[in-house]
């Protein structure tokens, strides 16, 4: 590690009765300069072969929408489960079809909230949008536009002090910068994000960006979930990813204790290197992680493929489902038929077939209003989404 003396500053504020020390962290990039290890070359080159990979998944899968589609919800249900909702990928599904999750509704509302969040931000990265503070102000007042966090000044940095962990300031483990500095620091960071002249890797760039954001912690709330959507709108913004794939949500849960100690170490002793080894290993194993998922798919999709295409007669149209159901794994039978341009009949008598085979599951129970879901391709998305 470079030595490094101080990352930050601290400055004495008044939070009701209590008198506390907020820290403000000095602008990026580190001084001095990161010191870029054999170790940490070994861990972006891993990284970029397995973003490579990443992007040939759109050749080996007939079209990336329906991976996008269910991966995105997934990454929505993780980071929020950080935040401690209980919400799980099918109670996602079932409640984008107007039906009640089995978890309490606000905690899937905001589940929801988080890819529209994200879809936000990346409609306005194709409409030219640079990755800048209104973006990020953009994302957070979707994020927080309904439910618990409406009242938290959605799409406003904080006027009032936060702080993290403990139940008071002054037992904090850690005080972000006084609002007053906020505005600053965050411009700062927009100009950091958007140096084109730096020659730093977009992974490292990225690293850097996402703890500086988490330091700064510019909102009243929801700032882990921004700071979370950042990582992936930067890399689509750099043209790192083509498509919005990569998700580190899942690596962060599972390494949680990791992840809160490697940031403390950047405030405290100016640990930069050890964080950027952690975050690219990070990218490295996530982006294969979603290779081999979608690998799992395409082995399923043509395994239950040959499985319907031996049913004879009714296979044509089991096989127009089988295609609907990859696209929304939880569907209605209302929703079938539309997607398929079958009869209602046709539809159902394919449904029960399909289900005998194993294939898919009815989830309601009822004789009106069903949904089937697609099990295979659920088991394999939820994986790392279940409630505790």
């Amino acid at each position: 590690m470079a030595h490094r003396t101080r990352t930050g500053t601290y400055q004495t504020i008044a939070v009701g009765d209590t008198r506390v020390r907020a820290f403000i962290p000095h602008p990026l990039p580190p001084h001095p300069t990161l010191r870029t290890k054999a170790r940490q070359q070994r861990l972006l080159e891993k990284a970029h072969l397995a973003l490579g990979r990443l992007d040939g998944v759109r050749t080996l899968l007939p079209g990336t929408a329906f991976f996008l589609y269910t991966y995105v919800r997934k990454e929505a249900v993780v980071s929020s489960q950080i935040e401690g909702t209980q919400s799980s990928l099918s109670d996602l599904l079932l409640f984008e079809l107007d039906e009640l999750p089995g978890v309490p509704l606000a905690d899937v509302e905001e589940v929801s909230l988080y890819v529209a969040a994200m879809n936000q931000g990346l409609r306005r990265l194709e409409e030219g949008m640079p990755m800048c503070g209104r973006l990020i102000r953009e994302v957070h007042e979707v994020l927080l536009s309904r439910g618990r966090g409406s009242s938290k000044e959605p799409g406003r940095f904080r006027r009032t002090q936060n702080w993290i962990g403990g139940s008071r300031p002054d037992r904090a483990r850690f005080v972000p910068p006084p609002p007053g500095k906020v505005a600053d620091c965050m411009a700062r960071l927009e100009k950091f994000i958007n140096d084109d002249e730096s020659n730093m890797p977009v992974l490292v760039k990225t690293a850097l960006a996402h703890a500086q954001f988490e330091t700064i912690h510019p909102f009243l709330d929801g700032n882990g979930r921004v700071g979370r959507l950042l990582i992936t709108l930067m890399l689509c913004a750099s043209g790192v990813l083509k498509e919005p794939l990569l998700y580190l949500s899942l690596y962060f849960k599972e390494n949680r204790m990791t992840y809160y100690d490697l940031l403390d170490r950047i405030r405290t002793n100016g640990d930069w290197e050890s964080w950027i080894d952690f975050f690219v290993e990070g990218v490295g194993v996530t982006a294969d992680s979603a290779v081999q998922t979608a690998q799992r798919l395409v082995k399923l999709f043509e395994a239950d493929r040959i499985r319907i295409g031996g049913l004879g007669r009714g296979a044509g149209s089991a096989l127009r489902i089988h295609e609907a159901l990859k696209q929304r794994p939880v569907a209605s039978m209302g929703s079938l038929v539309e997607a398929t341009g079958l009869s209602a009949p046709t539809v159902s008598a394919s449904l029960a077939t399909l289900e005998k085979l194993g294939v898919l599951r009815e989830l309601t129970g009822r004789r009106r209003s069903r949904l089937f879901g697609y099990v295979g391709y659920i088991r394999i998305m939820n994986e790392g989404t279940e409630r505790a």
